[in-house]
């Protein structure tokens, strides 16, 4: 009889996982070489990037960084290139890198504001999966994690950019489903909710609101907590592993209950 948690070993996988220096890629990519995946830690932050993959090397498992804006084709290519070669192949991609930016109503927004969160967001995620995909078919499959939000399914009355662009990679994620199933590759969304990350601290801060902010967002969510990075990077480690193996272009709600109402 098979043990449960060998559906979760990820050993001789090779993990890209972007936005990973902080937060919940950061977290991401600790679990997943704490599962065997040798990982390869992205990010334009140099320094945070270079102490997560040393912090995992330091555990005793296998990363390394490489400096990468998502929206850069040619950076983006060469460096999945060099990941393939230093580790042998990919066959995991995680798309996590995004960033929230402006807060205004949607009449005040400048064109350049927009575009910024798109080209990071949107076409980050768009070049990742289009220079994986070649990788993964030469593995014989993959898996793709798109990393949403809740308010890629559910609306809010705030920074639209970052709403309409964690819509548009939920959608991404039932297409490239549907594109690559027949060559084993899995394509899938996770939906966080209030997570305490970087992200939501900086939104604390210059808001003014600190830690009532926190307290708010705790009493607008069913679970009465504010979420930790760890409860997304499980939902990401189920949907990369052979756990998950028969599921494909669906969204993976971790959310404390918000959007169950």
């Amino acid at each position: 009889m098979e043990y449960p948690y060998t559906l979760f070993d990820l050993r001789g996988k090779v993990a890209v996982i972007t936005g990973a220096a902080r937060g919940i890629g950061a977290e991401a990519a600790r679990m997943l070489a704490a599962a065997g995946a040798k990982v390869a830690v992205l990010d334009v932050l140099e320094a945070d990037g270079n102490a997560t993959a040393a912090s995992i090397c330091a555990d005793g498992g296998e990363a390394a960084f490489w400096k990468l804006d998502v929206a850069s084709e040619d950076e983006v290519k060469r460096v999945f290139a060099e990941i393939a070669a230093r580790f042998g192949g990919l066959g995991i991609l995680v798309n996590n890198a995004g960033i929230e930016g402006t807060n205004e109503p949607t009449h005040q927004i400048t064109l350049e504001q927009w575009q910024r969160v798109i080209d990071v967001n949107v076409t980050g995620t768009f070049l990742c999966t289009k220079h994986a995909i070649g990788h993964m078919e030469r593995a014989g499959g993959g898996a793709i994690v798109n990393v949403s939000s809740m308010y890629g399914i559910v609306g809010g009355p705030d920074v639209p950019p970052y709403h309409a662009s964690k819509a548009a990679v939920r959608m991404m994620a039932k297409t490239d489903a549907l594109l690559y199933a027949s060559k084993g590759i899995r394509a899938n969304s996770v939906h966080p909710g209030y997570i305490r990350t970087p992200m939501l601290e900086h939104v604390a801060r210059v808001s003014g609101q600190g830690e009532a902010l926190f307290d708010y967002l705790a009493g607008q969510t069913p679970a009465g907590k504010v979420g930790e990075p760890r409860d997304i990077a499980a939902g990401i480690l189920y949907l990369v592993s052979d756990a998950a193996r028969f599921v494909t272009g669906t969204e993976l709600v971790i959310d404390g209950g918000y959007t169950a109402r």
